[in-house]
């Protein structure tokens, strides 16, 4: 394939030693522009893959010498051999290693008892929060928030008792051979990131820029007095911060160069993604393929389904199956069949120890919490589900799910969609429009509040999913709005 002239431009900036920071909107061939940079010099480079599975692809798409490979792979490659052995000890329930830490007692906050059971699993999420970081201490900002104790003082009060256990907890990570509490692949990769390893080679690509985790991030960064970096990603699709990654493609020190012709999808289309890339404040706007027939309109029998939240794409598969459909869920059933157990414990008078619920004592105080605490509002479509088909139905819908190679349509969130297409896509319902303002119109009617830059630009992923046809259905909100006209 000839190269586009942004394509030309990146390599050029490339041959002449610059950093690069490569903005590549969806379906800008975003790997084939870092393949094409790779082929063009005999260099010595290393390609940051997301994952396995990317890493082993890319693998074959780059010229032998490049290396691609996962922070993971270089981190046990460095360090993380030595833990071999504690990689592969069997699995223990956390209040086991809380117990071998010295978490023995019961703690009260405010009116709320926390468990020793309780208490472990905090700990080792602080453990875990921490290792996702740049961070070299571990410190009180490293305690998640746990429902039911959002209140700042509380929160103080609980890390105040939690990051003594969770500073033993690292310390005993830090023994090769033997210890109490479970090790794991980011263990070795924080320690071997606290080293401020040197990586032996003469330049370096990252992708996915836009969802780097800030551990890997400082790794990558600190290549800078020896290696050339090279980082590209989609600001618009930074749809991870909730879970700690960082978009570090704004505010890079080099050359901000974009990729804009999607060779996904056509002309309207891409009008479509810029509305939303408008709204996001992004710096980018794509260019559809005229030669790609794109449509926007109903489509009755979707490839895939794309949903707001976990709890939004059961719904619509259990549907979907009672509908007779063979349905394939993207990431699997697992975290809602764990959600599920756990409702199903709470509604028979059991605590739970899954991290999100376990503070509650009852299904009666979660819907309580759920109906009219703000902090609790993210979790009433989940009441709602099992409300309204009950726990045993959920589990039963979950064990029908199919392999997506042999499911009719296949059901996702927009977050685990990213990075996929499908030719026929439809957008759930459970996109919701913004809350409206105080503001009122000349009718006395209630303004639509400002679109959220995070939904815009997860509206942006959801959208862009498509080859051949569109159906907008849940967001298509966004055409009576007043920012929907940009």
């Amino acid at each position: 394939m000839k190269p586009t002239d942004e394509q030309t431009a990146a390599a050029d900036a490339f041959h002449a030693g610059s950093h690069l920071a490569l903005q590549a909107g969806a379906g800008t061939g975003k790997t084939t522009t870092l393949a094409l940079l790779a082929q063009s010099t005999r260099r010595r480079g290393r390609y940051f893959a997301y994952n396995r599975a990317i890493a082993q692809d890319a693998t074959a798409r780059f010229p032998r010498n490049v290396a691609c490979k996962t922070a993971h792979a270089l981190a046990y490659a460095a360090v993380g051999h030595r833990y071999t052995q504690r990689l592969n000890a069997p699995r223990r329930p956390a209040w086991q290693t809380g117990q071998a830490l010295g978490i023995t007692k019961a703690v009260r906050i405010g009116e709320r008892d926390l468990s020793p059971k309780v208490l472990s699993y905090a700990t080792l999420r602080t453990v875990a929060r921490f290792c996702h970081t740049a961070d070299t201490t571990l410190t009180s900002c490293h305690v998640p928030r746990l429902r039911g104790l959002e209140d700042h003082d509380l929160h103080t009060q609980l890390a105040s008792h939690l990051v003594p256990f969770a500073q033993k907890a690292w310390a005993d990570l830090q023994h090769p051979q033997d210890g109490c509490v479970r090790f794991d692949h980011d263990h070795y990769l924080k320690i071997w990131a606290l080293t401020q390893p040197k990586i032996d080679a003469d330049f370096l690509l990252l992708d996915e820029a836009q969802d780097t985790n800030p551990v890997v991030e400082q790794i990558f960064l600190d290549q800078r007095g020896h290696a050339q970096l090279v980082m590209v990603g989609d600001s618009a699709q930074a749809i991870y911060q909730w879970r700690g990654a960082k978009d570090v493609m704004t505010g890079f020190d080099g050359t901000q160069l974009a990729l804009s012709q999607s060779f996904r999808f056509g002309p309207d289309l891409a009008d479509e993604a810029n509305r939303w890339l408008h709204i996001a404040g992004a710096p980018i706007r794509l260019t559809g393929t005229d030669t790609v027939p794109t449509e926007l309109g109903p489509v009755i029998r979707p490839d895939a389904v794309l949903c707001r939240t976990n709890v939004g794409a059961m719904a619509h598969a259990m549907d979907l199956l009672a509908a007779g459909h063979r349905v394939a869920l993207v990431g699997g059933g697992d975290s809602l069949r764990a959600l599920a157990l756990a409702a199903k414990d709470l509604k028979e008078g059991r605590r739970t120890t899954h991290p999100e619920l376990l503070l509650f004592p009852a299904w009666g105080e979660l819907q309580d919490y759920a109906a009219h605490d703000p902090a609790g509002r993210d979790l009433q479509p989940l009441v709602g589900l099992v409300d309204t088909h009950g726990t045993d139905a959920i589990l039963a819908a979950i064990a029908q799910l199919a392999p997506e190679q042999q499911a009719e349509v296949t059901v996702s969130t927009a977050h685990k969609a990213k990075g996929r297409e499908w030719a026929r896509v439809r957008i759930a319902d459970d996109f919701p429009p913004p809350r409206d303002s105080d503001q009122h119109d000349d009718t006395g009617r209630a303004m639509p509040g400002p679109i959220d830059d995070s939904e815009a630009r997860l509206a942006y992923v959801a959208v862009t999913r498509t080859r051949h046809r569109l159906d907008i259905g849940g967001l298509s909100w966004i055409y009576d709005h007043p920012q929907g006209a940009g």
